[in-house]
């Protein structure tokens, strides 16, 4: 029971480091390249490594070979759930080219508070508390990101579009939430990956320059998120939250926006306002608070 402990414990938090920290190497990357390129390249050595993951626990489990059922459930799942994610994915990356590493890692953690209140409105019960979260967010947001003279509202570009991407990461995790049940969840985050990769391609020929020269300055941003970030921290998920309480996995993933600014602040230098930092706890505090467990009635003795 204690070693279970320790790993629901250990890998959720070495996952939200690296989550974190991704946001560094992303806002570095925009800098060198376009969007839809970046999102195109980091996919590639995500899609090779989740890839030979499946291919070696298939042989390690001497699992058999999908059945034509599984094989539509997959191709749909990694479809439909590639979609969101290319969809979540590009907007955070072209948002992050005009904000901080730190308040993209903190908008984007809305997507903790907006997945039950979706799922409410698909009929799922919902934590009573969520309103007063959502409304703790909101003012958070406010305070983090409206910047204008004397609290206007002036919500930056690079804001926007992350806060667009919450939404799209939003409606990725309930379509992973939903596909899970039918499918290997490594198999379907390697095709998820794989139609990002395609997708992206795309739209990177389409409607931007490849300077394959500013490629390869970003080798290792690429690698470190397509790697550890995209499949290590997929994986380390998958097995924190095996025979692991929800929420105190949760609750630890969610430290994802705090290790995004601390990162922020020591790599690239950024600072925030007082005022930010207060969104920032205001965020912090809406997303835990999302996240804790309801008491539940204790049944009357007879």
């Amino acid at each position: 029971m204690k070693k279970r402990n320790t790993k629901q414990v250990i890998l959720p938090l070495i996952t939200s480091f690296i989550w974190g920290s991704s946001f560094v190497a992303q806002s570095l990357g925009a800098g060198k390249v376009g969007g839809f390129t970046f999102t195109a390249a980091r996919s590639i050595p995500a899609v090779l490594v989740l890839g030979a993951l499946v291919l070696i626990l298939q042989r390690v489990r001497h699992e058999e070979k999908y059945t034509p059922q599984q094989k539509k459930d997959l191709l749909e799942g990694g479809l439909v759930c590639g979609i969101f994610l290319t969809l979540g994915t590009n907007l955070q990356q072209f948002g992050i080219a005009d904000t901080t590493a730190g308040k993209a890692g903190f908008i984007t953690a809305l997507y903790i508070v907006l997945v039950p209140l979706a799922g409410m409105f698909l009929g799922k019960k919902a934590n009573k508390r969520l309103f007063l979260c959502v409304l703790i967010a909101v003012v958070g947001l406010y305070f983090l990101c409206f910047t204008g003279s004397e609290g206007a509202m002036s919500f930056g570009r690079g804001d926007f579009l992350v806060f667009l991407c919450a939404f799209a990461f939003t409606g990725h995790i309930l379509c992973v939430d939903h596909y899970v049940q039918k499918v290997d969840g490594i198999a379907l985050s390697c095709v998820q990956f794989a139609v990002m990769m395609i997708l992206s391609t795309v739209c990177a020929f389409t409607f931007e320059t490849v300077d394959f020269a500013a490629l390869g300055e970003c080798t290792f941003y690429i690698l470190y998120i397509g790697i550890l970030s995209s499949a290590g921290g997929y994986t380390l998920q998958i097995l924190a939250q095996k025979d692991g309480d929800p929420t105190v996995v949760s609750l630890l993933l969610s430290l994802e926006s705090f290790f995004a600014v601390v990162c922020g602040a020591i790599i690239l230098h950024e600072r925030m306002s007082g005022r930010e930092y207060l969104g920032c706890a205001l965020m912090l505090t809406a997303v835990l608070l999302s996240q804790l467990p309801e008491k539940t009635a204790e049944p009357q003795k007879k």
